[in-house]
């Protein structure tokens, strides 16, 4: 099992490109949890951290990687969007029998893309090297993700080393080497076409400056031929080999996010054979604003997941 360089562990310089999991903290109703872990370093970048929670089991159990949003400029891997209470998501993963692992990763202004699917996909790298230690099953790992988040978890679940942009995805961040396939995929309201974004109408708040988060995460740089939104976008990859089976949810009058976004990724997958399910919430604005109620949204989900990932 490769371990940090030995140099960096004695004198703490170079910092190790990752820690080991510390021992867990047993919590109410025997969940067990990992807080704060460092699964990927970078010089000159703020260390990526995860938090691991296992439900009480007799056998490894499969695990979901939760992906927060943000326009990838802000966000925090310990809170939902606010219209998601963090009981109703934490508390429905694991009472369906799935370990939650909620990771962090580098925003646009920190790094351009790819350093955020890098991230995601180092997080991946190191759920699966100690799995034994979380008591994870490795071959059962699922992604979800919201907004930003979202994006990242088709991308997560749709590039492979063997795909059209090969290991430039990958990233070498945190535990270089390991398989990053996942094995379901939920997406709530992400992007999955950047190019026809660059140019949509913010629904921005009067007084509030922010940076457009489409040309940010492209890094600012003019794309006149459209080569990074499409190295960027989910639907370039969504063609290749049969996709993980995917859940798609999204709001119909989506501000932000146009819901056609998510109809043009479920086209794609379809053509590809995979196994896709599209989920209108009507009426409902990015992060289901204005949705009566997000409960069954979020039981629908965890139950997409259960089922997949044979929790």
């Amino acid at each position: 099992m490769p371990q940090p360089p030995t140099a960096a562990l004695d004198t703490g310089w170079p910092p190790p490109p990752y820690q080991a999991p510390v021992p867990f903290v047993v919590t109410e109703n025997d969940v067990r949890r990992f807080d704060g872990i460092t699964y990927a370093t970078t010089p000159g970048y703020r260390p990526r951290l995860l938090d691991v929670l296992v439900p009480a089991a007799d056998a490894p159990v499969p695990a979901v990687i939760w992906i927060h949003g943000g326009g990838w400029l802000e966000g925090d891997r310990r809170y939902p969007p606010p219209t998601v209470p963090v009981e109703l998501l934490h508390g429905s993963i694991l009472r369906a029998g799935l370990a939650l692992v909620c990771i962090d990763y580098r925003h646009s202004l920190e790094a351009p893309f790819p350093a955020q699917l890098h991230d995601v996909k180092a997080a991946i790298r190191y759920v699966r090297h100690f799995a034994d230690i979380f008591g994870i099953d490795p071959k059962r790992i699922g992604v979800w993700g919201e907004s930003a988040g979202g994006h990242l978890a088709a991308l997560a679940g749709l590039t492979r080393p063997e795909g059209p942009a090969g290991e430039a995805l990958e990233g070498g961040e945190g535990i270089p080497d390991g398989d990053t396939a996942v094995q379901a995929v939920v997406d709530w309201y992400g992007v999955s076409e950047i190019a026809s974004l660059l140019s949509h109408p913010l629904p921005l708040t009067p007084g509030v400056e922010i940076p457009n988060p489409f040309t940010t995460l492209l890094g600012g740089v003019e794309d006149e031929r459209g080569e990074l939104a499409r190295t960027a976008s989910p639907v370039t990859y969504a063609e290749g080999a049969t996709p993980p089976p995917f859940l798609l949810v999204h709001g119909t009058e989506d501000k932000l996010v146009p819901y056609n976004q998510s109809e043009l990724l479920a086209e794609k997958l379809r053509s590809a054979g995979g196994e896709v399910t599209l989920e209108p919430v009507e009426g409902a604005d990015h992060i289901f604003l204005g949705a009566p109620d997000v409960t069954p949204i979020v039981t629908g989900s965890v139950a997409f997941l259960a089922r997949h990932l044979g929790a």
